[in-house]
């Protein structure tokens, strides 16, 4: 399905009885298959007013304890994201809702400041997209990720980011501003496409002892 990254949307873990359409290969047409599936559905975007905005995790795998994700749900559609059950929680499914239905949370920035005034409030790295990117599409419209640099900058706060999207460059300049201060470290992550065949590939590649020639 052009412009999307799956073309199932499963029920979620918490969901009672379900229904799954198979080719079993006797139907030659197309009529068989389920409307979600005959054309790419649109993004939709719900605008949404978050209690709070820090997350915390005490995972012993996980090299930060709190984190930030103006949006849920993601547009970029890796069909290998992690973060795609964590919308069974809002009753949808980690399918193509994951990546079409997505949610933004337009007070991030306000609930940021609230939580830095709070008494007895400890700094420690905030990382800005562990669960979903913040510099999906939507965020040239919604500019969420952005007003949160904002804050960080402004309480002179520690942060990270983790996103696969070069709209990062967007902020650079206040990226760089916190950087000077030592709070900001920017963490991209890549996808390459290997071929099979051709002249640049090497078989060792598959067993991390070569790059690309």
């Amino acid at each position: 399905m052009a412009g999307r990254g799956t073309l199932h949307n499963l029920d979620h873990r918490f969901s009672g009885p379900r229904i799954e359409v198979v080719d079993d290969g006797w139907q030659q047409d197309a009529d068989w298959a389920p409307e979600f599936m005959k054309s790419a559905p649109q993004t939709q975007v719900r605008e949404i007013q978050a209690r709070s905005i820090i997350s915390h995790n005490q995972s012993p795998d996980v090299p930060f304890s709190r984190s930030i994700n103006p949006y849920q749900g993601c547009e970029h559609g890796c069909i290998y994201c992690y973060a795609r059950p964590s919308h069974a929680y809002l009753e949808l499914s980690p399918g193509l809702d994951f990546e079409t239905q997505l949610f933004a949370k337009l007070n991030a920035a306000d609930l940021l400041r609230q939580a830095f005034a709070k008494p007895g409030y400890q700094p420690q790295t905030i990382v800005i997209g562990a669960n979903t990117d913040p510099y999906q599409p939507i965020e040239q419209h919604y500019r969420l990720t952005r007003a949160l640099l904002e804050v960080m900058l402004a309480h002179k706060h520690p942060v990270g980011i983790i996103t696969k999207s070069a709209m990062v460059l967007r902020d650079l300049d206040l990226l760089q501003a916190l950087a000077s201060q030592g709070l900001c470290r920017v963490m991209v992550s890549v996808t390459p496409w290997m071929r099979h065949s051709g002249e640049n590939w090497n078989p060792e590649l598959a067993r991390g002892k070569a790059v690309w020639r």
